[in-house]
């Protein structure tokens, strides 16, 4: 495997340090043996995987800046505390009908669960246990700065797992998570009178280098895909993704989850609106240094790749797994069910720059031409008898 692909020579993008490019290299050439190792072609969901997630070297596991100003992109946690004051409110309710536990998937600095944690002490609402499930451990020890930074008198609730629990009550929490699961890349292409289905993958060109190769699929991704074709107009050439990941994860919260509710807030859309004609290049993206560009074999490792997220197919998966889906709608709705502006109004000063700052970041999280309509929020549970807050208006559970 050669140090450097010729995608590094990317002008549009920041060059990264030699820091990063040496533990660039180093996952390259354990991408590069797995490649070998299962005889010269692995599918992209592979590649993602260990792009992602390979122990202290995939970009979720390595130790560059992530999060934030100085890091590859902002989330919502960190543009306002609102945005976790707001989701306060839902998670009372869950955990007021369920169980006073919280559990986040993926808690990036940590900067949620902090907030989350002092707002619902705020308001008596307080949960016994605040479990948070990450796999990084550069995160968790980020994680565990900011909560004693913040709020060091709760820190003492917070526990990290390692894996899914055996069981669970009360709210799992998941912001931007499902967008950063493995998806398989799929292409629709015309082979003469007949149109032939392939699965993208990754191989190693004459130099040693990634390189896209396809294979014709097979097993549960080709029926997933004939299935996919059936019920929306996909013409080929269209190349799009399959997140089959995620469906299993949702497979296993409905064996786990007892009683309560997962609240998911990630971008995408229904499969209606998924696979539009117009979307044919598929809606894989990769983010680096607030730069968004479409090359995950771009120095691997130093990148986040992400694909919108196929809310029916969560929906079907949670039904088919005995979770019953609560609500889906967009994240300013569910923001403003949720009393947004109220808590934004709590501000003290009205007219300095510190509430305009807030008031600003507040229109982000809610402008449609934002964050407000591209992202969404389902939530699916078991056991709640009463209908969540954040759905109570324009609940879209119809476009699913």
């Amino acid at each position: 495997m050669t140090k450097e692909s010729p995608r590094a020579m990317n002008t549009r993008l920041p060059e990264p340090s030699a820091d990063a490019r040496a533990a660039s290299a180093a996952l390259c050439e354990l991408i590069a043996a797995d490649i070998a190792a299962a005889g010269g072609w692995i599918p992209f969901s592979r590649y993602m995987e260990l792009a992602l997630y390979a122990p202290g070297l995939g970009y979720y596991s390595g130790g560059s800046q992530k999060f934030g100003a100085a890091g590859d992109f902002i989330t919502a946690p960190e543009l306002t505390p609102l945005f976790a004051h707001t989701l306060a409110v839902q998670a009372a309710q869950v955990m007021a009908n369920s169980a006073p536990q919280i559990l986040e998937v993926g808690a990036g600095r940590g900067i949620l669960a902090a907030e989350l944690l002092l707002e619902l002490e705020r308001t008596c609402s307080l949960p016994e246990h605040y479990l948070i499930l990450e796999l990084s451990g550069e995160l968790r020890a980020r994680q565990h700065e900011t909560l004693f930074q913040m709020a060091p008198h709760l820190a003492p609730r917070v526990a990290w797992l390692d894996a899914l629990p055996a069981t669970f009550a009360g709210l799992v929490l998941g912001n931007e998570v499902l967008d950063a699961m493995p998806v398989a890349l799929i292409e629709w292409c015309e082979d003469g009178a007949a149109e032939e289905i392939l699965q993208r993958g990754v191989a190693l060109d004459e130099r040693g280098n990634f390189a896209w190769a396809a294979r014709p699929v097979q097993g549960e991704l080709l029926q997933a895909a004939q299935l996919l074709a059936s019920e929306v107009p996909i013409a080929a050439p269209y190349v799009s993704e399959i997140g089959l990941a995620a469906r299993a994860w949702l497979g296993e919260w409905g064996r786990i989850l007892e009683r309560g509710a997962l609240l998911l807030i990630d971008y995408g859309f229904p499969r209606a609106e998924y696979y539009f004609p117009q979307r044919s290049s598929g809606t894989l993206m990769c983010h680096y240094r607030h730069h968004a560009h479409g090359d995950p074999l771009w120095w691997p490792g130093l990148n986040d790749i992400t694909a919108h997220v196929d809310f029916t197919a969560i929906a079907e998966a949670g039904f088919e797994a005995g979770l019953e889906v609560l609500g889906y709608t967009g994240q300013a709705q569910f923001l403003l069910n949720c009393g947004i502006t109220g808590i934004l109004g709590r501000l003290p000063d009205q007219t300095g720059k510190a509430f305009l700052a807030q008031s600003r970041a507040v229109g982000k999280l809610i402008s449609p031409n934002e964050m407000g309509e591209l992202f969404k929020v389902i939530a699916l549970g078991r056991g709640l008898k009463q209908p969540l807050l954040g759905f109570s208006r324009g609940d879209r559970l119809h476009a699913l």
